[in-house]
């Protein structure tokens, strides 16, 4: 199975120039833990999570009202083609350790997300399993 068929097509993003604040927002009232983070050409450029925010900015005593996404986001991105495998997907994640990965076309736009919860409600169940391990294991 491609990962087109899988995939959330059309994700929220942001830019790098954007609030903390605003990006924080989003993730609430989209339900997300991640946020890609685009150039004026919808090309990834890194993403935000919930963690990152936390950690780089909370955590660090900064306030999140003054912040912008490029100060804290995870840069570069780990991105997968659109016309990869499910089993391709599952394999960078499970390499990367990571929950979630952007999906670009062939001009490298996004143009979609795969996280965890897709490979769950795929026919991939063992896939996601493995991965799930691997991104637990602490680094």
């Amino acid at each position: 199975m491609h990962l087109d068929r899988l995939m959330t097509r059309n994700p929220k993003f942001c830019l790098a120039t954007s609030p903390l604040d605003e990006v924080a927002r989003a993730m609430r009232d989209e339900d997300v833990g991640e946020i890609p983070v685009v150039d004026l050409d919808r090309h990834p450029v890194g993403v935000i999570t919930d963690r990152d925010i936390v950690v780089r900015t909370l955590a660090a005593g900064r306030n999140p009202l003054e912040v912008r996404v490029q100060e804290c986001m995870t840069a570069p991105p780990v991105v997968i083609q659109e016309d990869a495998s499910v089993e391709d997907c599952a394999n960078l994640m499970e390499r990367q350790k990571i929950r979630r990965v952007p999906v670009v076309d062939a001009k490298g736009a996004l143009c979609g997300i795969v996280s965890l919860a897709d490979l769950e409600r795929s026919d991939a169940r063992s896939l996601q399993n493995e991965v799930t391990r691997a991104v637990s294991q602490p680094h």
